[in-house]
């Protein structure tokens, strides 16, 4: 037998190396990276605009931009003593029937002090309270949402509400609650300030801090509610509570107490994207169904067509599989082999030997160009097809 030497243009085919794999696989996972990179770079965007509460936010004591020093001195500077308390106890030592109970910074009490505070005879203010706190002092009343409207007016009969009529709450939370008096409500449900009745005292929910504190008394009615909502009893008792001890917080915020309101909105947003995704991949589930073509085209336009498609996807991978596809449907019958063997794997080695016995090329080099990785380039990619034509044309020859 004459041994040719390969056809111009050299091997059909290398081995790609690590580097090229691990680049050829950056390229197509990329754009991925980048979405879910700008999805994490909104998410920490939105988060960083709610601004942290300091640690002395709401303190009686405080002259800080968030601190309450300034309400305290009106008040007792209208006839109402402030005694400030720094655990529950003293709190509740200090509560008595008259009093309001002004609770703050709830994420700090445990579980005990929140169980001790559900039993005190005085009227209680609770501020912004987390979920454990609203379940514990005040069950009847549902937490509904944010809300960042400016000022709102009471729209309610509660006098304390009616006689500082606009407030600005700025950012807040709402509550819902049958049998309660609700006021300063949002477009979208929900108030504000909602006052209950539980047994022997009454129970005042307030979802913004903004009215209690140096920076904002001065606008709109925050001071006028402020100085009535805890100067309606003949004394206050302001519960300032410290951190607790490690592992001891129960009221501590939840999950979704800790998200703001941006970040949820994204979640949401995502899982809509998600399911619309699926929705639209499902589409293209189930058999495919062939259809006539409205017209006539030329089997020269189709290949000239997908050939460009290919190279501008750079699918190098799926032009060398239809290449080499079609090489082995053509090849097969002339070896005598049946037609379905050109696309079964089981009878790959039979195809290249029987191919090898009828041309001028070993069999290491037919299972190379018949069934060898993609090309590494364009320049591959003809080498490749400039092989298979001319085994084809060898095997026709013999």
């Amino acid at each position: 037998m004459v041994t040719a030497s390969p056809p111009r243009g050299g091997a059909p085919a290398a081995e790609p190396s690590a580097r090229q794999v691990a680049g050829r696989r950056w390229r197509s996972a990329r754009g991925i990276v980048a979405a879910v990179l700008a999805l994490v770079a909104v998410a920490v965007a939105l988060a960083a605009l709610r601004p942290a509460a300091s640690a002395e936010e709401l303190d009686p004591e405080s002259p800080k931009r968030d601190g309450s020093r300034a309400l305290a001195e009106i008040l007792r500077r209208h006839g109402t003593p402030v005694t400030v308390a720094r655990s529950t106890g003293d709190a509740l030592g200090a509560a008595a029937p008259g009093t309001v109970l002004v609770v703050t910074r709830t994420e700090r009490l445990t579980e005990d002090d929140l169980a001790r505070l559900s039993s005190t005879p005085a009227d209680v203010l609770l501020v912004r309270p987390t979920s454990f706190a609203l379940d514990a002092l005040a069950p009847q009343v549902r937490r509904k949402g944010p809300s960042f409207d400016g000022s709102a007016e009471p729209g309610c009969d509660l006098p304390a509400a009616t006689l500082a009529g606009k407030v600005a709450f700025h950012e807040s939370d709402t509550y819902e609650a049958s049998g309660s008096t609700a006021c300063y409500g949002t477009d979208y449900g929900g108030a504000r300030l909602v006052q209950i009745r539980d047994g022997v005292h009454t129970v005042t929910v307030l979802g913004a801090t903004a009215p209690l504190t140096n920076r904002r008394l001065t606008e709109e009615g925050d001071a006028a509610l402020a100085m009535n909502l805890v100067g309606a009893g003949s004394s206050a008792v302001w519960l300032a509570p410290g951190l607790p001890e490690a592992g001891a917080g129960a009221g501590q915020p939840s999950l979704g107490d800790l998200l703001p309101f941006g970040v949820k909105l994204l979640i949401l947003e995502l899982l809509v994207a998600v399911l619309l995704v699926a929705l639209w991949r499902a589409r293209r589930l189930g058999p495919v169904v062939a259809e006539a073509l409205p017209v006539v085209v030329r089997s020269a336009e189709t290949v000239e067509g997908l050939s460009r498609l290919y190279r501008a996807g750079r699918a190098r991978d799926r032009a060398s599989d239809a290449l080499r596809s079609g090489a082995r449907e053509r090849l097969v019958p002339l070896l005598g082999l049946p037609r379905s063997s050109a696309q079964d794997p089981s009878a790959a080695q039979e195809i290249v030997t029987a191919v090898a016995r009828r041309t001028a090329y070993e069999e290491t080099y037919v299972g190379a160009a018949l069934y060898g990785p993609e090309p590494l380039d364009d320049a591959g990619l003809i080498a490749l097809t400039d092989v298979l034509d001319d085994l084809e044309r060898q095997v026709r020859e013999s």
